[in-house]
């Protein structure tokens, strides 16, 4: 099966000198956990909800926040971002996504076409989607 047939085609994307607040903003009113990040239409890099929250003080929205933790919204995209994202094409399988799951840690893969441009994303919850019994279908004998 070719990730074309299961990647998520409406990507959300942000720039290097967008702010974590703005990124806050939208990962607070979103139910996915990446932000691609895009200069000129080409990928440069991916945020996680997870990137944002080790970049956040935990002091954010509390009876307790001072301006150093509201400083921190104030951080720029480019300052939390992982650089040179391990990506696929439409035309690369599920097995190669599947692949690189296990071979690196990382949980969403950008898909991109010829020019590296972003054309959709792939998360570790789209490649489970893809069995129809939840996963649970006999595995192979192993030796």
């Amino acid at each position: 099966m070719k990730i074309d047939d299961i990647m998520t085609k409406r990507v959300v994307t942000v720039a290097f000198d967008d702010t974590l607040k703005a990124v806050k903003k939208i990962f607070d009113s979103a139910k996915f956990h990446h932000l691609l990040v895009v200069d000129e239409g080409k990928l440069y890099g991916v945020v996680s909800d997870r990137d944002l929250l080790r970049a956040l003080s935990p002091f954010i929205d509390s009876v307790v926040e001072a301006p150093r933790d509201v400083a921190t919204l104030n951080k720029h995209v480019h300052q939390i971002m992982t650089r040179k994202p391990i990506t696929l094409t439409p035309d690369d399988t599920v097995a190669d996504a599947i692949r690189l799951f296990l071979d690196h840690p990382i949980s969403c893969v950008p898909i991109v076409n010829a020019t590296f441009e972003p054309v959709g994303i792939v998360s570790w919850r789209d490649i489970l989607r893809t069995y129809p019994d939840g996963g649970t279908a006999p595995a192979t004998q192993r030796s």
